[in-house]
């Protein structure tokens, strides 16, 4: 194993260092989930095998380390490596004016997910793969109601579940930092291709392929099929979106020839 360089020799790790050290692995291995709580002090230390004292100074540290932070109404959480893009950010506002921005990171998620499907083939943990499988048969049988937004839930639920097990901390909190515009893409998918059958046929084709090629633990086919999958959503939308313009350009034409 490479061990990063040291300018000075360390000194013997205090048992609240060593704790915090743990904890830092708990977030790092995928234990401790971007987002997710952190569990009470008492369980904590329970599990640990060390006092509660220790404890909230460990806490402590990881809080001025930015690793985890209090919210009113939830106790402590883990926050993710990467700062997450919020609704009000620059990206955000030219994702909301600009529909190439919306192509742009359907290309990265082409990228990063196809690597994710990849490890999670790879990887995956029993208790990564039945998340996985739970969010396959939540997609496979969505809720009665057709709200986009529910529909879209479930959809962005099963690749959120793959890319967490690909058990590479760096990987899952940077696609956590892009997990609002991601959910409104997958939004943007289920608004204009779930309706259409040959779309959604082959929306449901590649989910499965990405499913079955994980479980089955092939990680070139699950790689192929994650990103043949983000690729072409992003092909189907492009096309919709200039079919549009052709219309557009149609009408106006035909505005101009009869006034």
């Amino acid at each position: 194993m490479v061990e990063p360089a040291r300018t000075a020799p360390s000194k013997p790790a205090s048992l609240s260092e060593s704790l915090t050290r743990r904890l830092e692995d708990l977030i790092l291995d995928g234990t401790l989930k971007p987002g997710g709580k952190v569990p009470s002090e008492r369980q904590l230390s329970e599990r640990l095998g060390v006092s509660r004292n220790s404890l909230r100074e460990a806490l402590k540290m990881l809080r001025g380390r930015g690793l985890i932070e209090t919210r009113h109404g939830q106790g402590s959480v883990v926050t993710g490596l990467v700062p997450r893009l919020h609704q009000e950010g620059p990206l955000m506002l030219l994702y909301q004016e600009h529909p190439r921005i919306l192509y742009d990171l359907l290309e990265v998620r082409e990228l990063l997910e196809g690597r994710a499907a990849f490890l999670a083939a790879e990887r995956a943990r029993e208790i990564d793969l039945n998340r996985i499988a739970h969010a396959f048969r939540a997609l496979e049988a969505p809720p009665h109601d057709t709200d986009p937004e529910e529909v879209a839930r479930c959809d962005h639920a099963f690749h959120q579940s793959i890319y967490e097990a690909s058990n590479n901390p760096v990987l899952i909190h940077t696609l956590e930092s892009l997990l609002q515009p991601m959910r409104q893409s997958v939004v943007a998918s289920v608004k204009n291709l779930y309706h259409r059958t040959a779309s959604k046929k082959q929306i449901d084709r590649h989910h499965r392929q990405i499913y079955h090629a994980i479980v089955g633990r092939q990680p070139e086919w699950a790689e192929k099929a994650a990103r043949a999958h983000i690729r072409d959503i992003r092909s189907r939308l492009q096309e919709i979106e200039k079919e549009e313009q052709r219309l557009d350009r149609s009408t106006s034409w035909e505005r101009m020839i009869g006034s």
